[in-house]
């Protein structure tokens, strides 16, 4: 954590409230997203129990498994889900499209491509439940159909596998840096405010949501305690922990014994007491669910409130871009995601993070003066006012000299390059030594690079060497004006494209390791 991280934190801690992280809003929140509040049953990971799924704050749909250890109803309830999910997916899938030309060589047609124009939102409780839907997804994906292989013992119906490649695209998406397609309230939540309370403790939803919405008296610290420990008769939480794990007490005291009461009722055959036990697993359910189904929305209104980054709707299309292309391998008939991924795909998918991640730490920093102040603090970055801008140029190859202060042509004819020297003088405590590559914000949002010559006194000279056009003078606006406060960073705008990758077909032996299957046993992919 930066120092001012942790400043923030101290003044979270003596106020009793959230303190703002950050100026503006980072992530991207859709005006129609789908919040899922997903449950699983205590000591079995595969076996979902509950969830509420909608994109209406006020009429949430809810989804319960009578009896989680059975198989068939877990495949009712992915059924369920598939309903309630794949009609959003599919409006955006066949809704409207956005048409973009690429430029092409000289004598080449034009290559138009198309991209849907908006995809549904998910947003769940928190990082677990985001993972645990990746972990539905799975289970789903390699189901056998009644529609492809015919009536037989655990054949689901297609929407089943549908929806299993979907949930898997949604999670793999979230593990993107600065994607938006699935998104966990706690982590919406704490890049934007800081609390007084530790990193662990901000995975609680309801007790994050304290700090950052504390009560009418302000004292959110008061309120996050109360909702971590606050019981009812029964020894029951009565602001339940944000899943997909329900509580132990709640487990054990209000769960297992419903449970048990629903098997004696469908063991004894009479007509009405499943329906009175499948009535009450409903109403714990729903117990369980609403209270983190209204936190999350909360989360969302709150975030929403947030002036939107510059930035955020361009990493938005990344993910619109990434949506339709897995549209299009499914429509396309390719099989689902395999279990594992080869030595290539997971090398490309890891280099991808990684420049997801510098990007959009860069962009951050150049969207939100709070979090350029972080970066300043840390010697990334510094800011100062131009006291003059001192026109230099660089001669060719030939020989010029590297500096030539009047205007005349080089050796061969050709103009010399603007090599402009900013003088500027900064408060900052970390200024760059000479011979450092700096950067700042030029013409169309594009980095321009610049050389310090080093800086003494508080006074620093960044010799500018690019995005000046192509003329002997330096283009209109794109150099700073006297007076102007400029930002000057340390960390490129941009991200550095790996090396390239051999074709998994050419990756030597020693680097394959188990050869994945395709699409494995689909009755072995609910308990893996």
């Amino acid at each position: 954590m930066s120092l001012l991280g942790t400043l923030a934190k101290v003044e979270a801690a003596a106020a009793g409230r959230a303190v703002a992280r950050t100026a503006v809003r980072h992530r991207h929140v859709g005006a129609r997203p789908v919040v899922v509040v997903p449950l699983t049953m205590a000591g079995e990971a595969g076996a979902p129990w509950a969830a509420m799924v909608g994109a209406d704050p006020s009429a949430p749909e809810l989804l319960v498994v009578d009896q989680p250890l059975d198989r068939s109803q877990r495949f009712a309830f992915l059924a369920e889900l598939a309903e309630a999910l794949l009609p959003e997916i599919g409006a955006a899938s066949e809704g409207d499209v956005v048409r973009e030309e690429k430029k092409a060589r000289a004598g080449e047609e034009p290559q138009v491509t198309e991209r849907v124009a908006e995809a549904p939102q998910l947003v769940v409780p928190n990082r677990a439940a985001a993972e645990y839907l990746g972990l539905l997804g799975r289970s789903a994906r390699f189901r056998r159909t009644e529609e492809a292989d015919g009536p037989g013992e655990w054949r689901v119906p297609a929407r089943v596998p549908l929806l299993g490649r979907w949930l898997t695209h949604y999670a793999e998406r979230s593990r993107v840096p600065g994607s938006c397609l699935l998104l966990a309230a706690t982590e919406l939540l704490a890049r934007h405010w800081a609390t007084g309370q530790s990193g662990y403790e901000d995975l609680q939803l309801g007790a994050l949501l304290a700090w950052v919405d504390p009560p009418a008296d302000g004292d959110g610290a008061a309120e996050a305690l109360r909702r971590e420990r606050e019981r009812d008769g029964r020894g029951v939480l009565r602001y339940p922990v944000a899943g997909p794990s329900t509580d132990p007490a709640f487990d054990n005291r209000l769960l297992a014994p419903a449970l048990q009461r629903y098997d004696a009722a469908v063991r004894s055959g009479a007509e009405a007491s499943p329906a009175l036990a499948r009535a009450e697993l409903r109403e714990l359910a729903e117990g369980q669910l609403r209270p983190v189904w209204d936190a999350v929305w909360r989360a969302v209104e709150l975030v929403g409130a947030l002036p939107a980054a510059a930035r955020v709707a361009s990493r938005w299309e990344g993910d619109l871009w990434s949506f339709t292309h897995h549209r299009d391998r499914v429509a396309a008939g390719e099989g689902p995601q395999p279990r594992w991924d080869d030595a290539v795909t997971a090398a490309r998918k890891l280099a991808s993070r990684e420049r997801a991640l510098a990007l959009l730490e860069a962009q951050e920093a150049l969207d939100d003066p709070l979090v350029m102040a972080e970066r300043r603090l840390a010697g990334e970055a510094f800011r100062g006012t131009v006291l003059e801008v001192l026109p230099e140029w660089e001669g060719d190859a030939a020989g010029q000299s590297p500096s030539m202060r009047g205007g005349g042509r080089a050796a061969g004819g050709r103009a010399p390059k603007p090599r402009p020297v900013v003088v500027l003088r900064s408060d900052d405590p970390v200024l760059p030594g000479a011979g450092v590559t700096v950067y700042r914000e030029g013409l169309e949002g594009k980095p321009q690079r610049g050389v310090s010559e080093g800086f003494e006194d508080g006074v620093a000279r960044i010799r500018l060497m690019d995005r000046m056009g192509r003329g002997k003078e330096p283009a209109p606006g794109s150099l700073p004006e006297e007076g102007e406060r400029v930002v000057f960073t340390l960390f490129e705008h941009g991200a550095q494209r790996s090396a390239p990758l051999p074709e998994p077909e050419e990756v030597p032996w020693t680097h394959v390791g188990a050869e994945p299957a395709a699409e494995g046993d689909p009755e072995e992919a609910w308990e893996a």
